[in-house]
């Protein structure tokens, strides 16, 4: 059974990506990178969330198949780029001028008190081991975190992008 399930998912992802091809920017000069996140759960979910905040692009670092009906259409809708490794991700967003921020929880800057530029591309790393890169190779990226109140100083990655995304929108339409 489980044998069937993956090959449909498979299936399934392998016609959403084709489609992606014919994907257009939203209204919106940000775009996500999605670092080696879990494929299962949260990256249908952040294409959905990006469609419904006009993103420019989701990357996608070493991230594999996914099951793309949870994100109810966006996977067709919002332009994909897949990368190998985040060094490839990098280049090709400073080469179109993004200025690059990474989502951290122990970071001393707080995204509500950050400004955030037009071109803005976030960084969202896996869950339990954070990006894969060395933050010290580079350091034109910018870490951020957002701010959090009770006992728990974790969020679900798709629920951290939603937030990203609602404060850069807040933002640019102020």
């Amino acid at each position: 059974m489980k044998k069937r399930r993956d090959y449909h998912v498979q299936q399934r992802y392998d016609k959403e990506r084709q489609r992606n091809v014919l994907a257009r920017p939203g209204q919106h000069q940000f775009c996500l990178v999605l670092d080696q996140l879990k494929p299962f759960f949260n990256p249908p979910k952040i294409f959905r969330s990006a469609e419904a905040f006009g993103a420019a692009a989701v990357h996608l670092v070493n991230i594999g198949t996914f099951d793309p009906a949870p994100a109810k259409g966006s996977f067709r809708k919002v332009p994909a780029h897949f990368h190998d490794d985040f060094a490839a991700c990098y280049q090709q967003l400073a080469h179109e001028g993004y200025t690059l921020f990474r989502l951290d929880p122990q970071a001393q800057e707080c995204l509500c008190r950050c400004a955030l530029p037009e071109k803005t591309a976030f960084i969202l790393g896996h869950e339990e081991f954070g990006c894969s890169f060395d933050p010290a190779d580079y350091p034109a990226i910018r870490s951020i975190s957002i701010p959090q109140y009770g006992g728990v100083q974790s969020l679900n990655v798709s629920i951290a992008a939603s937030i990203v995304m609602y404060e850069y929108v807040r933002q640019q339409l102020a």
